[in-house]
């Protein structure tokens, strides 16, 4: 009888500064959107977790906010939440852009990582936008600054050297257990998923206009009827000049962020949906524990 083959699971992080494409790393591995992209800084707030199953590895990745100095209480939550996965992990993905030189922000995590015992791989994103003599001269600000297990030169957003880096963290991890199911990509809550689709789309369409001043709360998903899911949801914002924007005039703004939301869902659930939005004004909710914990932003999560 044939050997049965030993299977390998564990658990990664994917740190970096806010907007190195950490989200669209995730979202690549897993095949699908399960984290919030858009090119503003800090739009990940929660640590989400994507699940990649093969035949014989599960790896489960951390998608952690990016490391800022915190200016409201939720961005103290954030900084929180994403330096207490490092000791809980298998392995560390340290993301810098190949198009930006070395900052206050990484010498800030290389800080924090200089206490990691586990492997950390220095990993070089969107060198689809740089001359390689660029990317070499990105490498060496680094080269000295971790004992680095290996350094990936990838594209997040076009693959290139995401199946390597894989194919290198599967090789790497110990033998485990299965956690997931094979069909499952993330461990957060379809609730969860389709506030952060609705507010990506906020963030998308209001640009500079609506800071990060914006959360969403679903409250209800029901199934209207055999053919179509009813999503009733409320995005909260800070002052009432934000409420005009985000509505917009003759209610067209709204009615955009509604109906390209509403595709991401369908994708998501696999079915229609109808997808109620309404928007209300909290002013200085960012700074409000009760107000932190209702919108999903608990202390229990970090």
């Amino acid at each position: 009888m044939a050997e049965q083959q030993a299977f390998h699971s564990g658990f990664v992080a994917i740190i970096g500064r806010p907007n190195v494409g950490k989200s669209t790393l995730l979202n690549r591995v897993v095949g699908q959107k399960v984290a919030i992209m858009s090119d503003k800084a800090q739009t990940t707030r929660n640590r989400i977790q994507g699940i990649y199953t093969t035949a014989d590895t599960q790896m489960v990745f951390i998608d952690t906010p990016g490391i800022h100095k915190p200016h409201s209480r939720l961005g103290d939550f954030m900084v929180k939440s994403a330096l207490s996965t490092l000791g809980e992990v298998d392995a560390v993905l340290f993301m810098i852009n190949a198009d930006e030189r070395r900052g206050a922000g990484d010498n800030f995590i290389i800080d924090r990582l200089k206490t990691v015992k586990q492997p950390i791989y220095l990993v070089i994103n969107k060198i689809d936008q740089v001359h390689p003599d660029h990317l070499l001269e990105i490498m060496d600000q680094y080269k000295d600054a971790l004992p680095w297990k290996e350094v990936y030169p990838i594209s997040a957003l076009e693959g290139n050297n995401v199946d390597e880096l894989l194919t290198t963290l599967k090789s790497q991890l110990p033998e485990g257990p299965q956690y997931y199911p094979s069909d499952q990509i993330t461990d957060h809550p379809e609730r969860f998923i389709i506030s952060e689709l609705i507010r990506e789309k906020v963030l998308e369409l209001t640009r500079q206009e609506v800071p990060h001043s914006t959360a969403v709360v679903i409250d209800s998903i029901k199934r209207q009827d055999e053919e179509k899911i009813h999503v009733q949801a409320t995005i909260i914002i800070e002052r009432s000049s934000q409420k005009g924007i985000i509505i917009g005039k003759g209610g067209r703004m709204l009615k955009k962020i509604g109906s390209l939301a509403r595709r991401d869902i369908e994708h998501l659930l696999g079915d229609k949906v109808y997808l109620e939005l309404w928007v209300k004004v909290q002013e200085n909710w960012k700074d409000r524990q009760d107000l932190l914990a209702s919108y999903g932003y608990r202390q229990d999560d970090y």
